[in-house]
């Protein structure tokens, strides 16, 4: 990571999520009396709980209305859920302004077309590898593990290293006493 990316990253009070391609692999599964269900990673959901531990607030910003999401949400502890809307910069600028936070404090990580305001106007702007190029291309940083499967983990890890906090981070799960994923 170069020293510019690391000094925004070290700025980072919010790490905002889409859902769909992000925090899952962006299937979708419908059942045949119409319910859907997500698959999520259980170390997406450790990397949320190091950044909740480090002060760093976490929101999902999603199109999708699906129950998983505000069940998952509950999981994690994350208090901001954004859902059902596919335009999603006016909710992200209320959060921010709720929050009282700057853009530049904010991270996003999208993975197709609605999160491209977002990711514009974030302080750091994540992607994982199966977006579309526009998509990678808005992006600061593409992750390495896919999308679902710890790209969220690595995202969050990255935040915690810039700001030298990862190894203490890491640490409170040492003696078994980390949270659930």
């Amino acid at each position: 990571m170069n020293a510019a990316l690391a000094d925004r990253l070290a700025a980072i009070r919010l790490l905002t999520l889409d859902v769909d391609g992000v925090l899952t692999d962006g299937r979708v599964y419908v059942d045949d009396d119409g319910r859907e269900s997500k698959a999520f990673c259980a170390a997406d959901g450790i990397g949320i709980n190091l950044l909740h531990h480090a002060g760093i607030a976490v929101a999902l910003i999603t199109g999708s209305p699906a129950p998983a999401v505000m069940h998952r949400a509950r999981r994690l502890r994350i208090a901001h859920v954004l859902q059902g809307s596919e335009d999603k910069l006016p909710g992200w600028r209320a959060l921010l302004a709720t929050l009282g936070l700057a853009p530049q404090a904010c991270a996003h990580m999208g993975d197709d077309l609605p999160d491209l305001p977002l990711l514009r106007q974030s302080g750091v702007a994540f992607s994982v590898a199966h977006a579309p190029p526009i998509v990678r291309d808005a992006a600061d940083y593409v992750a390495r593990q896919p999308a679902g499967l710890g790209a969220v983990r690595e995202v969050c890890e990255m935040i915690l290293a810039a700001r030298g906090t990862l190894a203490a981070a890491l640490e409170q799960y040492s003696g078994g006493r980390g949270d659930p994923a």
